[in-house]
């Protein structure tokens, strides 16, 4: 059995994998007032329920926020208390009695989507989390992209309006500032599927989403853009508009494809990135 973890801003996921089938799945919102203690003692208290019942070989973490990759360190969360510097994966590996291994959340996703998803047969690949906050992941040739400090994929906190308003970051306009779950309770005070109920709110909200993303297609001219997240959950309400500004604001010359969907895998990116983190780690200690 395979451990999958996904930590999120707004909820956390765990699950069972046995092979690549979910056999045990929890989900619960997450307290972001109680920071990383109060995470690590829900950890605690799902697994060693868990262990009475399952063995683990081998346990995945998607984490949102920032990680170390070379280190397998938690560098920091922006939206959650206390998790600078943090070696999560030794944490959960004594707690499941296996060798744990973790990225942050949108790689994951990335390796998710790619593997068991909406990505499968397409590379490169751009994975999109577009929830609490905006996180990216690059996937090409079987691997993600981490750069050369594992800050690639950062799409986040790309600026989209210089004059715009500051972002939890320091900088003013951010991409994650301008179209996060997040900014948009605070800003309109609605949640983000009131929102995207209103057509003529998706209209106007499109437009900066659209700025965000078409840095992604002239950069990196994906095969595929994959969209998680709950906002991606709007589904035609969201991805029609969206797919018709950014036919409006890519470079009239450029012939590079405008091949934007949802995640199929819907909650469950992360967690099957995860899996797919846990196997190849397994792999390359053989």
């Amino acid at each position: 059995m395979i451990l999958a973890i996904d930590i999120g801003g707004t909820k956390f996921s765990l699950a069972v994998f046995d092979k690549a089938r979910i056999v045990r799945r929890e989900s619960r919102a997450t307290d972001a007032a109680g920071g990383k203690d109060w995470m690590l003692s829900q950890l605690e208290e799902i697994l060693g329920a868990w262990r009475r019942e399952f063995h683990f070989e081998r346990c995945g973490i998607g984490f949102g926020g920032p990680v170390d990759w070379p280190s397998q360190r938690v560098l920091l969360s922006t939206h959650v208390g206390g998790w600078r510097d943090f070696d999560l994966p030794a944490f959960v590996g004594r707690l499941a009695g296996a060798p744990a291994v973790m990225d942050n959340d949108a790689n994951a996703g990335a390796l998710g989507e790619a593997e068991h998803g909406a990505g499968v047969g397409y590379s490169p690949l751009f994975y999109m989390t577009l929830s609490t906050g905006i996180g990216g992941g690059i996937y090409e040739n079987g691997r993600v992209w981490r750069g050369a400090d594992s800050y690639g994929g950062e799409i986040g906190h790309l600026t989209v309006r210089p004059d715009g308003p500051e972002c939890l970051c320091g900088a003013r306009g951010c991409f994650e500032r301008m179209c996060s779950g997040l900014w948009l309770q605070r800003d309109l005070g609605r949640s983000a599927r009131e929102l995207l109920a209103d057509a003529a709110f998706v209209d106007r909200y499109v437009v900066d989403l659209a700025l965000g993303l078409k840095a992604a297609i002239m950069l990196l001219n994906p095969a595929r853009i994959v969209i998680g997240g709950g906002i991606a959950k709007a589904g035609d309400r969201l991805f029609a508009p969206l797919r018709a500004e950014l036919r409006r604001q890519i470079t009239a010359w450029s012939a590079a494809r405008i091949d934007v969907v949802p995640a199929a895998l819907g909650d469950d990116s992360v967690l099957y990135g995860a899996l797919s983190l846990a196997r190849h780690d397994a792999a390359s200690a053989r």
